[in-house]
């Protein structure tokens, strides 16, 4: 459309243009009152007169010639214009609808994604005062949880996978086909030995190696939960990952180890296994990294992990419910009109005499 104005316009100039010229050629007709316009193209027998005629007449043709090359010039870059115009045109249909079905296909992932997930029936069965607040950075994930029960254990997990989106998400149903296989089918309920089952695993399907270019794994932290009596049996092991416990005395943090499920530099370390003793009415607290990575506030900085703990110790007598709104409210608060910068998950969990 501005292609079209402009050699609109353009065309306009050069006709002005050529009207002016020919006003100013008629104009000067005047200085020989006895020559027609007939003499002035064809000559007359005045050698004076033929060539003050000749000259006008030589200007009349190079202007018309110099307005008609400019108006072939200007109707060249029109075209030229145009036809690239309607190339981008084209390709931008073409993007658009590569651009249409990459989405339909990732939705598609994540109807299989959320179907891998646990139900949430089951987690009201096996936790039924419980939260996930889980919210993906993109339409796929690589945070996902997990919840299943083996030999009088609850087994909950919570996974934050190298990456985000669809990297993310194909090491997440990778992880929870292995935990399947793991804790359902081989009776595996010991944290530490999930761990390391686990790490094995991924890394003889991503053929890992110490020469190996791939790095990638899970960071995870995995309880194990069995009611004796009065009181619970609490099995820990973390990779990368704390756990955190709320009781009457305050909230305390248990560290997992420092590294991932997956390939690390040096020899394999097996993973520690920790064992509490908790109460009816204590809080038990899994998460991934997102939360305390989110940017925001007035300066842009990262939640972090301090004003986390705080924040979860402020809303501990709270409905588990409500523990969630708050959280989601928090970050929704905290992020303003930045962009999530990773997926996010938080797993809440109060012990039920």
């Amino acid at each position: 459309m501005h292609s079209s104005k402009l050699f609109s316009r353009t065309i306009c100039i050069l006709f002005v243009f050529f009207q002016v010229q020919m006003v100013t050629f008629a104009q000067s007709q005047t200085q020989l009152p006895h020559t027609s316009w007939t003499e002035i193209f064809k000559g007359s027998g005045d050698e004076g007169i033929v060539c003050y005629k000749e000259k006008h007449r030589n200007f009349f043709f190079m202007t018309f010639g110099l307005v008609a090359l400019l108006a072939a010039v200007t109707l060249n870059q029109y075209k030229i214009k145009r036809r690239s115009a309607d190339m981008l045109s084209e390709k931008n249909r073409t993007i658009e609808e590569k651009n249409k079905d990459i989405v339909d296909s990732i939705n598609y992932a994540k109807r299989i994604q959320q179907a891998i997930l646990p139900e949430a029936s089951n987690i009201a069965t096996l936790l039924p005062e419980s939260f996930i607040y889980y919210q993906p950075k993109d339409i796929v994930s690589g945070d996902f949880y997990w919840i299943a029960e083996r030999e009088g254990r609850t087994i909950a997990v919570v996974a934050d996978s190298t990456g985000h989106g669809v990297p993310g998400a194909f090491m997440s149903m990778l992880g929870s086909a292995f935990l399947n296989e793991i804790v359902l089918e081989k009776g595996v309920t010991e944290p530490a030995l999930i761990l390391n089952h686990l790490r094995d695993k991924i890394i003889r399907a991503l053929k890992q190696g110490d020469s190996s270019e791939s790095r990638d794994g899970i960071d995870m932290t995995i309880i194990s939960i069995q009611k004796k009596e009065a009181k619970f049996d609490l099995q820990f092991a973390g990779a990368n990952n704390p756990l955190w416990i709320f009781r009457q005395t305050g909230l305390t943090e248990i560290k997992g180890d420092k590294q991932p499920v997956g390939v690390r530099t040096g020899s394999q370390v097996p993973f520690t296994n920790h064992r509490l003793e908790l109460e009816a009415g204590d809080l038990i607290y899994l998460f991934s990294d997102g939360f305390a990575d989110q940017f925001g506030g007035e300066n842009g900085k990262k939640f972090r992990y301090k004003p986390l703990q705080k924040l979860i110790s402020d809303m501990s007598m709270e409905s588990l419910l409500e523990q969630k709104n708050i959280l989601s409210q928090t970050l929704l608060q905290w992020k303003g009109n930045l962009e999530q910068v990773d997926d996010i998950l938080v797993m809440g969990i109060r012990l039920k005499a």
